[in-house]
């Protein structure tokens, strides 16, 4: 399994999801502090242990909607990890990961990281300053002929619809996004903002 080192302390991932059947992408991101890993599912070889002990720092794992918990618990034991997801799925985490620590959108994160809330109320999209990089987990998609697109309607509350997912993610229209590293299909590594407008187009 390969590492792709997107930019200078970004890196990304994919790994086969033996639930989902499929394989699904993951995200490291080392701060000034410390080592951010997002909806990590580890691969079969020790490819992310390397990754974890190469770049030295305290680990913490962020979570974009309770499914995506993944091999957090594993990675929180390996590596003495802190385990964050959004208060909207924290009792569906706390399941899956029992040391997780919630928190709301705009609240302080590791790395540098910004929570952006989605009209998934459990779900949030990770921006990532430094890097000029979107990291969603469900809500956006990669597609191979636009880059991107939204999740199938089939995903969203009954009384949520793709028109306020769209609203919800607008905001992502005013930040300098350079890339979208998407968990389900390719990700977008150039001219992200423009994908971005094509998707969440009215």
């Amino acid at each position: 399994m390969d590492v792709q080192e997107v930019r200078p302390g970004l890196w990304r991932w994919t790994a086969y999801h033996p639930e989902w059947r499929q394989e699904v992408g993951s995200v490291a991101c080392a701060g000034p502090h410390d080592l951010v890993l997002i909806d990590p599912l580890l691969p079969r070889d020790d490819a992310i242990d390397a990754l974890v002990r190469d770049v030295g720092k305290p680990v913490s794992v962020l979570v974009t909607v309770y499914w995506h918990t993944r091999s957090a618990d594993l990675v929180a034991r390996r590596h003495d990890a802190r385990v964050l997801a959004p208060s909207g799925g924290r009792a569906a985490v706390r399941r899956r990961a029992p040391t997780i620590e919630a928190f709301r959108p705009r609240d302080p994160l590791p790395g540098g990281a910004h929570a952006l809330p989605t009209a998934r109320s459990s779900e949030v999209v990770y921006w990532l300053p430094g890097h000029r990089a979107v990291v969603p987990g469900d809500v956006l998609l990669g597609d191979p002929e636009e880059g991107l697109r939204l999740c199938p309607r089939s995903w969203l509350p009954e009384r949520t619809s793709l028109d306020a997912l769209r609203g919800s993610l607008r905001p992502l229209l005013d930040l300098p996004v350079a890339r979208v590293l998407v968990s389900h299909g390719d990700p977008v590594l150039r001219n992200g903002r423009a994908a971005l407008e094509r998707t969440l187009a009215p």
